[in-house]
């Protein structure tokens, strides 16, 4: 039986162009891809890959920490 895994994704733009897609629950993992779309398809395909592999070596598999922690964001502006 199938178990459906989700993760908080996050993209930022990348210095040679393109999006790098960071998945912060799973120690840091990142991909990139010349879209967004394209990004986004990589971190499904890389997250697939990691799970796979903690299976594979009888390891636990992270929650995602935005589902399990309140976080919030904002943005600061500092002047000098």
């Amino acid at each position: 039986m199938e178990k459906l895994y989700k993760y908080t994704v996050i993209y930022e733009p990348a210095e040679e162009g393109g999006y790098i897609a960071h998945i912060p629950a799973l120690n840091g993992l990142a991909t990139q891809g010349e879209t967004i779309e394209e990004a986004r398809e990589m971190a499904r395909d890389v997250i697939k890959g990691y799970i796979e592999t903690l299976h594979e070596l009888n390891q636990p598999v992270p929650e995602d920490i935005y589902e399990s922690q309140q976080l919030s964001t904002e943005k600061l502006a500092i002047a000098i």
